[in-house]
């Protein structure tokens, strides 16, 4: 989430961590950017608290959150630091913008194999393909655990919730009949963050769309402006922690499941600015069979409203 008050005359002071006290839908860096940013937000204010209040109805999406794997925090047993840090995996390789703690995008390397890795044992991660296909549509985290065989304390479904909501878009789109028909899926994903952090998790779409190439082109302003236009092969899955795992050698060529190699399954496309800027030169040689924003909250942000009228 970007400051509301970003471009309002003077620079972000620091991340967002002020929600505005009404809605709580929008966020700000500072009391300034708040205050000059009012003007533009009090005509949303009112139409955002009353979707705020409706925040029930992401039970009702299945692969959001899981209530399962985090249920300390969900309960607000403990702090997410605190759930993070018992697992070894505070401030550690993709875990690392999971917390409040903060995280730098710039200077995040993707490259690097340690943050491209679990960060656990097989036995609690995907490290591997699936021993089974999927023999019916996923509907639930449960469902998910149990076709991968991974026990429901496993907290993976805090960063795989990115590929899991991709795919419950394609099916409830009606794309995933269409995904026995094609070879290759186009989609637009608008508005990364910190999926930027994350990219390898995006390798489990090949276990969910097995013999489709599935190309995804993130476009948004958070993309650091060295990453434009970078492309990336996702030729295997985020890796176990365990050296003598056979998901070390599905390719030895290079590391960390991140590379060059055509063959992939999945690729990735990094573009920097608003998808209304950009939209006309990606689609030339990537038009979309699915558009998607997982940041429902862009609809607050007047920079976005561009994008909204364009899809």
């Amino acid at each position: 989430m970007e400051c509301a008050g970003k471009g309002s005359g003077t620079r972000c002071l620091g991340p967002p961590r002020k929600r505005c006290g009404r809605c709580g839908a929008v966020a700000y860096c500072s009391a300034s950017h708040q205050i000059s940013h009012w003007k533009e937000h009090r005509e949303e204010c009112d139409r955002l608290e009353q979707q705020m209040k409706r925040l029930d109805l992401l039970n009702d999406f299945p692969f959001t959150f899981s209530q399962e794997a985090t249920v300390q925090i969900n309960e607000k047993q403990e702090s997410r630091c605190s759930f993070l840090s018992k697992r070894g995996i505070h401030q550690v390789g993709m875990w690392i913008c999971e917390c409040c703690c903060g995280a730098s995008i710039t200077s995040f390397n993707y490259s690097r194999p340690e943050n491209n890795t679990w960060n656990f044992s097989s036995i609690l991660c995907p490290c591997r393909g699936p021993s089974s296909p999927i023999a019916k549509s996923l509907s639930s985290w449960k469902d998910y655990y149990e076709w991968r065989c991974i026990p429901l304390c496993s907290p993976v479904a805090l960063l795989l919730h990115w590929p899991l909501t991709l795919y419950h878009a394609i099916q409830i789109s009606g794309l995933g009949s269409l995904t026995f028909e094609v070879s290759k899926l186009c989609i637009h994903y608008l508005g990364p963050e910190k999926e930027l952090l994350q990219l390898a998790v995006f390798g489990e779409l090949r276990a969910l769309f097995p013999g489709v190439h599935v190309h995804i082109e993130l476009i948004g302003p958070a993309v650091p402006q060295h990453r434009d236009g970078d492309k990336i092969d996702l030729y295997s899955y985020a890796h176990c922690i365990e050296e003598d795992c056979t998901c070390k050698s599905e390719n030895e060529s290079t590391s960390c499941g991140i590379g060059t190699r055509i063959s992939s399954a999945v690729t990735l496309q990094l573009h920097r600015g608003f998808y209304h800027d950009r939209f006309r030169d990606i689609s030339k040689n990537s038009f979309p069979h699915l558009v998607i924003a997982p940041n429902a909250g862009i609809a607050a942000y007047s920079s976005w409203l561009p994008t909204i009228v364009c899809l």
